[in-house]
Formats: C-alpha cells, sequence, structure tokens
C-alpha cells in the first residue's frame, strides 16, 4: 500500500470529540492492548494529526513525531499500527517469525509473506482468523519488521497444509510511510538498510551464557547433593575435590578424562558473573564522555575506510557506510549511538570529516541524504592510522574453499584504456611515447605531465598553472573553440589530466579467468528488464552479457536452477552476434544479485528497467 510514494490531499489536527473516538476505535481493534499501551501510541493530552492521503488511507501521527495508526480505507474500520508503534509497544499485534533473517529482504521488498518463510514452533501456530491484524519479526529481533492482515484462518491453514499466502503485507520497513517520517530512526543495528538480522546486543547476552557450562554445573551439583538430600557440602578445597571427582565418577567418566572435568569444574565461573562481564561494554559506553565517543567514531570510520570501503563501491550512501561498514568494526560489546555524540545527527559528522578533507561527501537533494563520494587515502590522519586486525568469523574459516571453475567465473577484471588521437600524438612523440599503445589514465596523465615539464611549461610565478605552447594549445583545444573566440593561453593543473583524456580514444579490457578481450569505446552495462506478456505473465530479459564474458546458454542453465523455471536463449533483434535470456517471472532484483555476487560484475555497470510498474 505504500511502496510508491502517495501525495498528501489533506492535513489537519483532530478536534477533542475525534481523538476520543479514535481511541475507541484502537481499543475495540487491539482489545488484548492494555491502556498503557494505548497511551504509549497516542499520549493523552497531545495533539494527534491527521493526513489524508490519495490513496485514501488517513495516517495518524502524534504532532511533532512519527506517524503511529493507519487507516486503509479512511472509514475507521480497518486501523493497523505503524512501525514505529510496534517499536514502543512490541506486543500490540500477534507475530509471525520468519525462519531467518534472509527472509525479511522480502518481506520489505514488498513481498507477501509466505507460510514456507514461516518458523513454526512445535505446538503449532495459534488460533487466527481471516483478516487478523499481525506483524512480521525475525528471530532474536524483538522488534516487528511489518504488519498485515491475514490471508486465511488457522483453520484453513492447516487444511492447506500451511501453504500459500499467511499475510498480506500492508507497510512494513523501509516503505515510503515509514520513509515520510521526520526522525525516522531504527530501534537496535540488526536494521539494516536491505535486510534485518537478529539484535547484535541480544547476540551478546546470549553468548555471555554459555548452556553446555551450566549443564555440567547443575548436573555435578544434583550429583554432589544427592537425590533429595539437603545435606550441606565441606567448603574445604580437598572435599569439594573430592567430592567432584565422585561426581565426575558418576556421570560414567573414569581416570583422566574425570580429573580433566574435575578441573574444568573448578575454573567455572558463575553465570552471573559471565552476564556482568558481557554487560561491561555497554556499561562502559554508557559512562563515556562526548570527546570519547567521538574518538570512537572516528576510529571506527578509519578501520572502515581501511578495511571494507573500496573505492569501486562509490558513491555510497551515508546510511550504508553506517550500518554495513561503521558498525561492523566497532569493539565486541559496544553500542554506537550517533546521537550521543558531539554531532548528534550522521548527516552532520559526515559532512564535518569532509570538510576536515578525509572523505568527499555532499548531500543528495533527491535521496534526502548525505552520499559518500571519495576517500582521501593521503589525509593524515588515514596516513597515521593503524588498522586492527580482526578475527576471520568462524563461518568463513570453515567455508569450503571454491574451485579454480568457480573462481576464474567470478574473478571479473575490467580495465579503461586510452588510446592516441591524431589531436595529441605530437605530445606522444615529444616524450617518447608510442601513439598506438593502449594507456591507463593514470600513465596518460604521466605522459602529458611529462610533456609539461620537458617543455619546462609551468608558470613561474603561480605553480597551478600550465603556459600552453602552440602545439599544446593544438592538442587539446583545435576544433573545440568556436569560430571568433579565442584560444586559452594557460589551463590549471587539476583540468590538464581530465582534458587531456577527452582528447584520447576511449577503449577497455574486460578480463575474465584466462579470457580478456580489449574492445573500443565506453563498456556497455548489462540490461535487465522485466515486462508483461500474454495472460498477465511476466518475463524477465537480460541482454549485454557478451560485454563481461558471460556464457549466455550456462547462464539460462543457472537460472533455470535456481527460481525453478524455465528460461530461453534468443538472439536480440536487429543485432547480430549478441543474445538475451529470456527467464519466466519477475526476478529482476533476484538476477541483477546473481549477476554481482556469481560473475563478479560491478553494480555501476548493471541497467534495470521494470515495465511491469504502472
Amino acid at each position: 500500500m505504500f511502496k510508491k510514494s502517495n501525495e498528501v490531499r489533506a492535513l489537519q489536527r483532530l478536534s477533542g470529540a475525534d481523538r476520543k473516538k479514535l481511541r475507541r476505535n484502537v481499543c475495540e481493534r487491539f482489545s488484548s492492548a492494555s491502556d498503557a499501551d494505548i497511551d504509549a501510541i497516542l499520549p493523552p493530552k497531545t495533539e494527534i494529526t491527521v493526513s489524508k492521503l490519495t490513496n485514501r488511507a488517513h495516517v495518524y501521527a502524534v504532532e511533532g513525531g512519527p506517524p503511529m495508526l493507519f487507516d486503509v480505507d479512511g472509514r475507521g474500520n480497518e486501523i493497523f499500527p505503524t512501525v514505529y508503534a510496534l517499536w514502543k509497544v512490541p506486543t500490540l499485534l500477534k507475530s509471525f517469525v520468519l525462519k531467518g533473517g534472509e527472509v525479511s529482504r522480502f518481506v520489505i521488498g514488498g513481498a507477501d509473506l509466505m507460510f514456507p518463510g514461516i518458523c513454526v514452533p512445535p505446538e503449532g501456530l495459534p488460533a487466527f482468523s481471516a483478516g487478523e491484524p499481525w506483524s512480521v519479526k525475525v528471530p532474536g529481533n524483538a522488534f516487528p519488521i511489518a504488519v498485515g492482515a491475514t490471508c486465511m484462518s488457522s483453520k484453513e491453514a492447516s487444511k492447506a497444509s500451511l501453504r500459500g499466502k499467511a499475510l498480506r503485507i500492508i507497510h512494513y520497513y523501509q516503505d515510503t510511510l515509514w520513509e515520510s517520517a521526520e526522525g525516522r530512526y531504527i530501534p537496535n543495528d540488526g536494521f539494516l538498510e536491505d535486510v534485518v538480522l537478529e539484535d547484535p546486543t541480544s547476540i551478546a547476552t546470549s553468548q555471555a551464557t554459555d548452556p553446555s557450562e551450566s549443564e555440567v554445573i547443575n548436573a555435578s551439583d544434583h550429583l554432589l547433593r544427592g537425590n533429595g538430600d539437603d545435606s550441606e557440602v565441606d567448603v574445604q578445597h580437598g572435599n569439594k575435590f573430592d567430592s567432584r571427582h565422585d561426581a565426575a565418577k558418576q556421570l560414567g567418566v573414569e581416570n583422566e578424562d574425570s580429573d580433566q572435568i574435575v578441573k574444568d569444574l573448578n575454573t567455572l565461573k558463575v553465570t552471573d558473573d559471565i552476564e556482568e562481564d558481557a554487560s561491561s561494554g555497554k556499561k562502559e559506553f554508557s559512562t563515556m564522555s562526548v570527546e570519547e565517543i567521538d574518538t570512537l567514531l572516528d576510529k571506527c570510520l578509519l578501520q572502515a575506510l581501511y578495511t571494507t570501503v573500496k573505492d569501486k563501491d562509490l558513491p555510497m550512501p551515508g546510511s550504508t557506510l553506517w550500518s554495513n561498514h561503521i558498525l561492523a568494526c566497532r569493539p565486541p560489546g559496544v553500542t554506537l549511538d550517533i546521537k550521543k555524540s558531539s554531532h548528534k545527527k550522521l548527516s552532520k559528522w559526515l559532512l564535518a570529516k569532509s570538510s576536515a578533507g578525509l572523505i568527499s561527501a555532499k548531500e543528495d537533494k533527491h535521496r534526502k541524504e548525505v552520499m559518500l563520494l571519495g576517500v582521501n587515502r593521503g589525509h593524515p590522519d588515514y596516513q597515521a592510522f593503524k588498522p586492527e586486525k580482526r578475527k576471520a568469523n568462524v563461518a568463513e574459516a570453515t567455508a569450503p574453499i571454491p574451485s579454480e571453475s568457480s573462481k576464474s567465473q567470478t574473478q571479473l577484471e575490467v580495465i579503461e584504456l586510452w588510446k592516441s588521437t591524431i589531436h595529441i600524438n605530437p605530445i606522444l612523440e615529444a616524450v617518447g611515447a608510442n601513439p598506438s599503445h593502449l594507456y591507463t589514465a593514470s600513465e596518460a596523465v604521466d605522459i602529458v605531465f611529462s610533456y609539461v615539464e620537458k617543455e619546462n611549461l609551468v608558470k613561474p610565478h603561480d605553480k597551478a598553472m600550465v603556459v600552453l605552447n602552440a602545439i599544446f594549445c593544438d592538442a587539446l583545444y583545435k576544433g573545440t573553440v568556436k569560430k571568433g573566440s579565442t584560444y586559452p593561453t594557460e589551463i590549471h593543473k587539476k583540468d590538464l589530466g581530465s582534458t587531456f583524456l577527452s582528447r584520447m580514444q576511449s577503449n577497455h579490457r574486460v578480463i575474465r579467468g584466462n579470457e580478456s578481450v580489449v574492445r573500443k569505446g565506453a563498456l556497455k552495462a548489462v540490461q535487465i528488464m522485466t515486462e508483461r506478456r500474454q495472460g498477465n505473465k511476466k518475463v524477465t530479459r537480460v541482454s549485454g552479457l557478451e560485454s563481461f564474458l558471460v556464457d549466455a546458454d550456462a547462464l539460462a542453465s543457472e537460472l533455470q536452477k535456481k527460481f525453478a523455471c524455465s528460461t530461453s536463449v534468443a538472439e536480440v533483434p536487429g543485432k547480430k552476434g549478441q543474445n538475451e535470456v529470456l527467464v519466466q517471472g519477475g526476478v529482476l532484483e533476484d538476477l541483477a544479485r546473481h549477476l554481482v555476487q556469481q560473475y563478479g560484475i560491478p553494480k555501476k555497470y548493471i541497467e534495470i528497467l521494470d515495465k511491469t510498474r504502472k
């Protein structure tokens, strides 16, 4: 319902009578909610505004705050809480728990929830009827990610063997209703840009207590106490050692193994102490000063710039930099909150770092967030920083080693090359460079600066300017200056490289495994398009694979297995030698992700077009 942005037709405050009516409807709709829960969503004695949207929905919000409720048709019969309301009262609605965090990609992408994606408890799902409001949660995260209405009753679901559509998603995290809030926020660090995972703080707490250790302690205590006997145990070390030694024997372990268990039992700590140690990181962060938090933020940023932020991924949204890179570089057990720093906002902090020269950042007016454009790896702070070596995850260490064929398939290298033209041939010949060779951008810039140094063209009184002699001026500007206009006599050094490259012919080299090809012109992007055919069926077309040395037949076979659908390969009309892959169904984003992960094609070289959207 909120996939696309909707304009506000009218915005007004509710009168006292309308506020009471709304509260009465909410109490009837959510009968299990307590008065305290309703007060958390609709605080008494506060102004409540209603926004009437073009899709007939009414959105209710506490004035100055995020939206809390929305009415689907504006008649008061189908009122649902927003995710902001559910984050205040997570138990307001019954929840379906997903089988894993990865499933949330589809939910926050706008897809309805299917029964196969739900984790069914051993006792089964609770009873529900069709049309009931339910929320969706991720395992390990207490805060819901979406809200919707059930598509069938529990009896109908059991008859269908828990197959089919379970919940019609109406509103979800990252949709336009969530984005419409001025002070939009996320409840914890598990909420990323394109997926919601378990709460990292809950992971740290659960890891603080090892269940295997508590089982051993409970078993040993049971054996030491006896079966229902409350006799006391001598606290002297010798008697305690003997008692635990006997307990280990009763567990069925003899000799060396029993000695080892006794040693392990002596070294065990009480679980309360372990929980205190796990929460010490939070206590330390809560007592940190503003200056210490600023220092920690700078350290995490530099760690991210060193280890995970690559130049090929730029430009990058500031929210992606924060959630996927900076938070991943924080110390274990520490919660990083930008609001507790001196900058208060992520955008202000990034712009401050841009003013300091460490990064290049600019606010995007369309996306309404700060974009990371570049990294100054020659900055003193970057040069002086020494990144920490992090331990690899166990999953990464135990992952199977990919075969050589799979490595060659994902290893893609794209190199932009430049070739001399008749205009700049004299420049290359003057410095002894071969005009018929191909050069990278850095090599071409070195050539032009070598010519400047050889001819001593740097302006004596202004080292940033280069004087243009007759040959150099013709090489850079001949044929580009309009008649009647004068040719420039000097050029700034920062513009010299780009101007020289603009006079060269663009080429590119694509390398995949042992294959390598050089082509003229700029590299053409892969085009993925979804359209409708007869019978209202969707089909996804992929073309331009030859640019990246991707075999169309092999890709079609992979997609057939991956998406369990029919695929075919056909020649692109009017383009001899170019093939396209046709996939039945709308798999636009999944197909683009497959090309990035399996074939290493950079995102900037993938064009997506969805013709099914109206």
